[in-house]
């Protein structure tokens, strides 16, 4: 279990174990709490797909780092077992923001939302997830 009162440089020295959200992808810890995260990178040519947008590999990558980072503080260790994503418009900036936080968060379950935004504000996905606890 990753104790709730972790700092944010004990959670990004723990996450940063999660090669490839932060070295392939360049993900960043914000903000993280118990059922609560906040991710970003920086949006690079590696992101991009052959039409010059951001990939929903790239984009799925952060949602699924934040949902990590939320779903396991002051929880048992914790995995997601289904995700759904729904692409809503490209990214306008250069950065993007995936915010998560737990819709439910029970003792062998945990449903969280996940939204991603460019730093202009621009909604660009939403996923949901399910997660199982071991208990």
């Amino acid at each position: 279990m990753i104790d709730e009162s972790c700092t944010i440089d004990e959670v990004r020295a723990l996450f940063a174990n999660d090669h490839y959200a932060t070295e392939a992808c360049g993900c960043r810890v914000v903000e993280a709490a118990r059922g609560h995260a906040v991710c970003e990178f920086d949006i690079q040519d590696i992101h991009r797909n052959a039409q010059g947008g951001v990939m929903g590999g790239a984009i799925f990558t952060l949602a699924d780092f934040a949902l990590a980072i939320a779903c396991n503080i002051g929880e048992q260790p914790t995995v997601s077992v289904s995700n759904s994503i729904e692409f809503m418009s490209g990214a306008k900036g250069g950065r993007l923001i995936a915010t998560c936080d737990a819709d439910k968060s029970g003792r062998s379950l945990g449903f969280y939302t996940i939204d991603v935004r460019d730093e202009l504000g621009t909604p660009v996905a939403r996923m949901t997830a399910t997660c199982f606890r071991w208990v």
